[in-house]
């Protein structure tokens, strides 16, 4: 997972309010519910002495669902709000939060936001119909979901029952048609896929036009198809056998790449190329060699780092800055970890616990290794 889009977050002068809540707005009394909610998560941050621009940020923010729009379909909502009141992070989760947190902290917690964000698995999900189809683009990190549409022509666009020697014009005329729209589609795809890589293309929709349009796939996406029944363009069709389907699809990747991150530190630890526990990582990370950080979801209680001046200054003690000649300040484990990840320009997976051999809670995959790199466990 690149995390880019948490520099201004890490960027951001502390203290700063960490809140992740419930937003679904989609029971018949969801208005009322959304502003109590709401309305506790400021009480408890009122009685964290939080300030008044910030407090009504984290309002504005949260209460944007009673407002209508793409806000009203959320369930699951992360909002880091700077001491000046300006929103670092707002970003749409899965699901609502497993656990809510509302904290006021010289440092941002987004650790848990990092367990629950809406899966960022970039993807296509086509549905189409001998006329077109309507595209959507997700799981592109920070950017919202895109929707686009591509029509075609509708004329002659159903095979009549005609008799004589016309009844094989229309049908040949029909099917060209089909043909030429799905390949209009297919255009679209391709532009899609080169820009933006997408790990899988759904398709769903009318059988036929399915069929034509898998059978136009090009190379540049011809691999990546997965075909599901279902699906249409009307209007009032039912969405959500397709959101399920990509959903599952998505679940399928992240699971792959846990297991391949897992796969990825023990061969590169035949290299050199990994390390395994926090010495070694902080080690890792202070130096700049860190490609991949993978930290467990499940973090050791109570585990801190010392800080300097800025987050590459890392030790586990003070003897590790004094060799920096800087005073260390005391910082969640995670959270210095990780704004030192996005310091390095480092890419962060998060897997679960007991994924790790060794019952580990973090590791590294290493850019380069030189004469002091201890790859040891």
């Amino acid at each position: 997972m690149n995390l880019s889009f948490l520099e201004p977050v890490f960027a951001a002068p502390g203290p700063v309010a960490t809140v992740l809540a419930d937003v679904t707005h989609t029971t018949e009394n969801a208005g009322t519910e959304l502003e109590l909610r709401v309305r506790a998560i400021v009480e408890k941050l009122t009685e964290q002495g939080v300030p008044e621009p910030v407090l009504e940020a984290v309002r504005s923010r949260l209460l944007e669902g009673n407002d209508g729009g793409e806000a009203g379909r959320l369930r699951g909502r992360a909002v880091v709000v700077a001491a000046d009141g300006s929103v670092v992070l707002d970003q749409a989760l899965a699901a609502a939060p497993t656990r809510e947190v509302v904290e006021w902290s010289a440092t941002p917690d987004v650790l848990p936001v990092l367990r629950q964000l809406a899966g960022r698995v970039p993807h296509l999900v086509v549905v189409a119909d001998r006329v077109g189809a309507d595209l959507t683009v997700a799981g592109l990190g920070d950017q919202p979901d895109e929707e686009r549409t591509v029509e075609g022509d509708t004329f002659h666009m159903r095979k009549v029952q005609v008799g004589g020697w016309a009844h094989n014009t229309y049908m040949h005329t029909a099917e060209n048609q089909w043909v030429d729209n799905a390949d209009k589609v297919a255009e679209e795809i391709a532009s899609l896929t080169r820009r933006l890589g997408p790990r899988f293309v759904l398709l769903a929709g009318d059988v036929r036009a399915r069929q034509i349009l898998a059978d136009r796939a090009s190379g540049v996406w011809s691999d990546l198809v997965v075909t599901m029944d279902g699906g249409g363009r009307a209007a009032g069709a039912d969405r959500h056998p397709v959101d399920a389907r990509a959903a599952e699809l998505v679940a399928e990747h992240e699971a792959r790449e846990v297991s391949e991150t897992v796969e990825k530190i023990e061969g590169a630890a035949a290299h050199g190329l990994s390390v395994t526990g926090v010495d070694r990582v902080v080690e890792a990370l202070r130096k700049g060699q860190v490609e991949t950080l993978v930290l467990t979801d499940e973090q050791d209680a109570g585990a801190t780092l010392l800080v300097g001046n800025g987050p590459l200054e890392l030790g586990v003690d003070q003897k590790d800055l004094d060799a920096l000649g800087v005073h260390g300040e005391i910082v969640p484990a995670d959270r210095a970890l990780l704004a030192a990840a996005v310091a390095s320009a480092a890419v962060v997976v998060v897997v679960p616990r007991a994924a790790m051999p060794g019952d580990i809670p973090v590791a590294a995959v290493l850019r380069y290794a030189d004469a002091s790199t201890d790859a040891g466990s």
